[in-house]
């Protein structure tokens, strides 16, 4: 307490008119002054522990900084297994829609392929069929061309058999016929 009081009134008669006369440890020497106060201030600080507090302090401060690092330091490295994960998951959906688009690609050529043979096929049955239906026309054609001549024959003949036959040359065919027939019977 009496260091505080002899502070006190060292620097009440401390003026900047005395500053620096003198001898230096005298309490008119305002660098003696300066440098009682400065080692007052640093004994308050020693006294009142605010080295500790503030090694402390900072202490905390760098464990709580420390923290932040390993705390950015993990997410920066879970960062980096997502990207790497989309990235191999983007590069397989990309290799997957790639092969999708050959298969789908193949399966169109094949598609094609199979279609066009298809109409081959139906064209040939289409073809065949014309011929048939053709070829059966043809048919009725001459069958009904054959009829109608063996008509017309069958006509013409009877009118010159009606012109040329007499009853009594009738007569003789119809014997001759029954002859024939009577012959082959038996």
């Amino acid at each position: 307490m009496r260091i505080l009081t002899a502070l006190t009134l060292a620097l009440a008669m401390a003026s900047p008119a005395h500053a620096a006369k003198g001898p230096f440890f005298s309490l008119a020497n305002t660098d003696f002054i300066v440098l009682l106060g400065f080692l007052v201030f640093v004994g308050i600080l020693v006294y009142f522990k605010v080295p500790g507090k503030v090694t402390e302090m900072l202490d905390r401060r760098t464990e709580s900084i420390q923290s932040e690092l390993d705390e950015a330091r993990s997410l920066r490295e879970e960062a980096q297994s997502l990207l790497a994960s989309y990235e191999r998951k983007t590069r397989e959906a990309r290799e997957q829609a790639d092969r999708i688009v050959e298969h789908a690609k193949e399966e169109a050529r094949l598609s094609a392929e199979q279609s066009k043979a298809d109409l081959q096929d139906s064209i040939a049955r289409r073809v065949k069929a014309a011929e048939d239906r053709i070829a059966q026309a043809e048919a009725a054609a001459v069958r009904e061309v054959r009829e109608r001549a063996a008509e017309v024959a069958v006509a013409a003949a009877r009118d010159v058999m009606a012109a040329k036959m007499t009853k009594a040359r009738s007569d003789a065919l119809v014997d001759d016929a029954i002859a024939q027939v009577d012959k082959n019977l038996h």
